[in-house]
């Protein structure tokens, strides 16, 4: 979620720090601040709302300093406003502090500290870390700051300065992400890679527990307690350019029109040159635990779980293996029966997502052997998983994931190939004409691009309704999920997706005369039971959008408005039928003047719980 960028070097630091703040605006934010020092004290600017009201507070003065932190806040503790902005600072004005994560005991510091005398400004957790250096201080900020997280309970990253040593920068983690960047002369943090592209390529991972003494000329990183940790430069091998909108009005239309490459990518070197088995070498899993599995487990949040539940459908199916799909934010919380030798598969496009890694530590706890499917190389999901699946979906800026969860589909659908392969539960036939299908599946969805308008105008003429509803049974449920939530997250309209089949349960009472229903109905051995649902919101007088493939004619005669889909094996049909729902939201978004990048209150990667 919060962004957080540090310099220290030779240049100006207040452009690098905005330029770097510009960088992670897409993870969303409500306010924003940057601290230097300069003669022996502190310049603090903070403001709520965007980098530019930050910049127009900034825009008559100019700061010399060479050194400096910066942050923008999505606000969990306290409202979005000037005083809660980070950065925050002691009574003293000496020590200026900027974190992401959740201080779980901040209340009960927060009451010591004002018994010791500490007089607070702000309603955030954060404000008890300056104060508690503060406390600690004794003519050296890294211990001082080592000393102040021995009190923490919760996540952080934390980056932290002082006056009386300008030029040294003292960063730490635990649970929420932070990366060093290497430069001659200077040296960069943030809490993603993009922040620092413009600058270098060289970085130092942080892993949770560690913490790094950041100057101009080294950097030397330890764990919380003091012991040197050597760390191996990770290069970055994608272009700043991906993270650009490259003509395109929004990121998310961008995104949207990247998943024909993002599929590509994802699949490249994972099927045979025959076509006839999945090749997935960066799994190490033991050929007998395969054989001998009992029970799958996914976990995941928000699209991701949407993939997971995608997953599950599929893996089932060509394995005949149980498999459970949880929200993260249940799974440790509801003691799952995992034993030693289930698999746990976590899913989460950041790989920084804290629910679901507390799930992977909770699943690993427990003996299972995790894999992880996740976009960000060198994510904490990445180094902490048994085997990790990349989906090489490249940067996705919009806060409304579209190539990610596409990829996570993808994905998917080559581990549960594997897995029949491995296990011999898919018969020859069936398993090769999947994979050509899925080697094909890439040109499908550039037809559904190429008919955009279409769905624009579907979008025009319902971007005024106050509620709608997705229906569909086994795979297409599950992409009506993601359908309702990409519509809610970005255009703010009420949706709501249910299984067809429970629309008699109780949700008829909804459907009224003019409700738009969006029915997906691609499975065919459900296809009938699909089409009685919809003469059941017909009757009622719903307004019916009907995603199928060519061929039933049927449906043709009860939707009020068809979408085809281009013809691929209908297990596959997930990953085409998001698409049109992807760019309805969009269109929807448009119509109704939102903003489509970054909708509000949300964020894009969730890093508290």
């Amino acid at each position: 979620m919060c962004g957080i960028v540090g310099y220290t070097g030779h240049r100006e630091a207040v452009p690098v720090l905005i330029d770097g703040l510009r960088r992670l605006e897409y993870r969303g934010y409500d306010s924003a601040g940057i601290v230097v020092p300069e003669n022996g004290g502190l310049v603090l600017e903070k403001r709520a709302g965007t980098l530019d009201v930050l910049e127009q507070a900034l825009s008559n003065s100019r700061f010399p300093a060479t050194s400096g932190i910066g942050h923008t806040r999505w606000a969990t503790h306290g409202a979005p406003t000037d005083v809660n902005a980070h950065p925050h600072t002691d009574c003293g004005g000496r020590f200026a502090v900027v974190h992401n994560g959740i201080i779980e005991n901040y209340r009960q510091l927060r009451n010591w500290l004002k018994a010791e005398g500490h007089v607070f400004k702000s309603d955030t957790d954060t404000e008890v870390l300056p104060h508690l250096i503060e406390h600690y201080y004794r003519d050296d900020l890294y211990q001082a700051v080592r000393r102040a997280l021995e009190q923490i309970e919760g996540s952080f990253a934390v980056l932290t300065l002082v006056t009386t040593e300008p030029g040294r920068l003292i960063v730490a983690r635990r649970d929420s992400p932070l990366v060093v960047g290497l430069g001659e002369g200077e040296n960069f943090i943030a809490s993603d890679i993009p922040a620092l592209l413009t600058y270098t390529r060289d970085t130092y991972l942080l892993n949770d527990g560690e913490m790094a003494e950041v100057t101009p000329d080294f950097i030397k990183v330890s764990d919380l307690n003091g012991n040197p940790v050597h760390k191996e430069i990770f290069c970055v091998n994608w272009e700043c350019e991906q993270a650009e909108k490259g003509g395109y009005e929004h990121f998310m239309l961008k995104e949207i029109h990247e998943q024909p490459r993002a599929l590509r990518d994802t699949l490249r070197g994972r099927i045979d040159q025959d076509g006839r088995r999945v090749v997935l070498k960066e799994l190490n899993v033991d050929p007998d635990t395969v054989r001998n599995l009992k029970k799958i487990f996914i976990t995941a949040c928000g699209t991701a779980f949407h993939a997971g539940v995608v997953g599950k459908y599929i893996i089932e199916k060509m394995t005949r293996i149980p498999v459970e799909v949880d929200i993260a934010s249940e799974f440790r919380y509801r003691d799952p029966l995992i034993n030693p030798g289930d698999l746990v598969v976590v899913v989460s496009q950041s790989g920084e997502t804290a629910d679901t890694r507390a799930a992977l530590r909770e699943a690993r706890r427990r003996g299972a052997h995790v894999i992880a499917i996740t976009n960000v190389v060198g994510s904490s999901v990445a180094r902490e998983a048994d085997d990790v699946l990349y989906t090489w979906a490249g940067p996705e800026i919009a806060v409304a994931s579209t190539k990610a969860y596409i990829t996570q589909l993808a994905a998917f659908y080559l581990l549960a190939l594997w897995l029949a392969g491995e296990r011999g539960t898919l018969p020859d036939d069936e398993r090769e004409a999947i994979l050509h299908a899925l080697r094909e599946i890439d040109t499908g969805v550039s037809t559904l691009l190429a008919d955009a308008d279409q769905i624009a105008a579907l979008a025009q003429r319902y971007k005024d309704q106050h509620g709608l509803f997705f229906i569909g049974r086994g795979l297409d449920f599950a992409v009506a999920m993601e359908g309702s939530l990409k519509l809610k997250e970005i255009s703010y309209i009420h949706a709501e997706a249910y299984p067809a089949g429970e629309l008699k349960h109780g949700t008829l009472a909804l459907i009224t005369e003019g409700v738009p229903v969006i029915a997906l109905a691609t499975q065919p051995d459900l296809f009938e039971k699909a089409l009685s649902n919809v003469k059941e919101v017909k009757a009622r007088g719903a307004e019916v959008v009907a995603l199928t493939f060519e061929g039933h004619h049927d449906i043709e005669d009860l939707g009020d408005h068809l979408v085809y889909l281009p013809a691929t094996h209908p297990v596959l049909a997930p990953i085409l039928a998001v698409v049109p729902l992807q760019l309805f939201a969009y269109y929807a978004a448009i119509a109704r003047g939102c903003s489509v990048d970054k909708p509000r209150n949300l964020a894009k990667s969730v890093t508290v719980e």
